[in-house]
């Protein structure tokens, strides 16, 4: 399919679908969790796992999602995701008192395994499939990402008011229906399962990989074992760079989410409503941070030249709220375009940095695993600071320090690095 370009055009459209519910199932709930933690008896700490937990299984599940998809393929995966999200989506939606609490946590686990599976796969799938243009590949899926929270945490409220909180959040597996009808219509034709590793992912490719597909008779399949080894990802500087830059990234973002609207309230004396408008600018704008990036670089813009500007405008959050809040808007505004483009260049720069789809698998898997698990310490950590000091200066700082171990870990890695050995 990836060598068909109509092929390559319906993959796209179908993994950009598929984008759309990789967010959507967790941003449904905080619109509504009043009337969730209502509905089935729950206080405000313990309805807030139901937004915690899938962040998680981020950490948690990773791993056993790189086995799965190296075992299945990542087309499968894919399949697999969706279908966890759709039975996940009804499962938390099933009823109220013992049983409904029961259901719900349980069906926020198999949400956030199954979310898991597709942030491991799609890094793979665009590595493998997309590779020549890796860069626009990861920039939509960045937007799909985003236009997914917005729809949800647009639209779930007046779905709430028509149809209850059970079936606001069940009616949310609709669009993962209609997302696993479209991928497994794309993919009807093609099987991934025993197709050969990819051996040249970017201009950073070993030779001896190149050499062993090149000795290939047409049709042969590529053998393992034909492979040099290049040993655990997690003995590759660049792993950890990625990683570092994904727990700055990562960290800012569930911390300055869970807190920004109750920030810009005290800041602007304004309602709830109000200020969660207000904040609504920071997740709108990541849309336009995915297309940003893949169009910057096309002009010939260099990698870190990209990375080092989406990191100037992220830090321009902290910096500015402190120095000049008055123009918290702008602020808001660039942090928001920023945060939607770094997380495209962070895995771009997975699918550049990675010589066979096996590395692209497993470094996804490590970035994603150790940065989300500082992500879910976020909030706590932001809301503690600020319980403890009574204002938002501390809290901001808390945030700048993250993102400067974003800004220094992603230029970094975004260095043409030297070939393992």
């Amino acid at each position: 399919m990836s060598t068909n370009k109509a092929g390559s055009a319906a993959l796209l459209v179908a993994l950009l679908v598929f984008a759309l519910n990789l967010r959507a199932a967790i941003t449904a709930v905080p619109p509504i969790v009043t009337d969730v933690a209502d509905g089935l008896g729950l206080d405000p700490t313990t309805a807030g796992l139901l937004t915690g937990l899938p962040v998680l299984c981020f950490a948690v599940v990773a791993p056993a999602a790189s086995a799965l998809i190296a075992r299945i393929g990542p087309y499968r995966a894919v399949t697999v995701a969706l279908s966890g999200v759709i039975a996940g989506s009804l499962l938390r939606s099933l009823g109220e008192g013992t049983v409904g609490v029961a259901a719900a946590f349980a069906g926020t686990v198999v949400i956030g395994s199954a979310i898991t599976v597709g942030n491991v796969v799609v890094p793979v799938i665009v590595a493998r499939d997309f590779a020549p243009r890796a860069a626009t590949a990861t920039g939509l899926y960045t937007s799909a990402l985003n236009v997914g929270t917005v729809l949800t945490t647009t639209l779930t409220v007046p779905f709430a008011a028509s149809l209850g909180w059970q079936g606001a959040l069940a009616s949310w597996s609709l669009m993962a229906v209609v997302a696993l009808a479209v991928w497994l219509w794309v993919t009807r034709p093609v099987s991934d399962v025993g197709r050969p590793p990819r051996a040249v992912a970017s201009p950073l490719a070993a030779p001896a990989v190149a050499r062993a597909v090149a000795s290939l008779a047409p049709g042969e399949a590529l053998h393992p074992g034909a492979l040099p080894a290049s040993g655990s990802v997690l003995r590759r500087p660049v792993t950890w760079l990625l990683a570092g830059a994904f727990v700055g990234q990562s960290f800012s973002y569930f911390a300055v989410t869970g807190w920004l609207p109750e920030l810009l309230g005290d800041l602007l004396g304004a309602a709830p409503a109000t200020a969660g408008g207000a904040a609504s600018l920071f997740q709108l704008l990541a849309i336009a941070g995915g297309v940003a990036v893949p169009a910057a670089l096309a002009t010939r813009m260099p990698m870190r030249w990209v990375a080092a500007t989406m990191a100037a405008l992220w830090l321009s959050l902290p910096v500015g709220l402190l120095l000049a809040p008055d123009a918290w808007a702008l602020w808001c505004s660039l942090a928001g375009v920023a945060q939607g483009g770094n997380f495209a260049v962070i895995f771009t720069v997975v699918a550049q940095r990675t010589e066979t789809i096996t590395q692209t698998r497993q470094t996804a898997a490590a970035v994603q695993a150790i940065g989300y698990t500082c992500a879910a310490t976020g909030p706590s950590v932001l809301g503690a600071v600020h319980v403890a000091t009574g204002g938002w200066d501390a809290p901001l700082l808390v945030v700048l320090g993250a993102l400067t171990l974003m800004t220094v870990s992603i230029l970094a890695a975004t260095r043409r690095p030297a070939l393992p050995r």
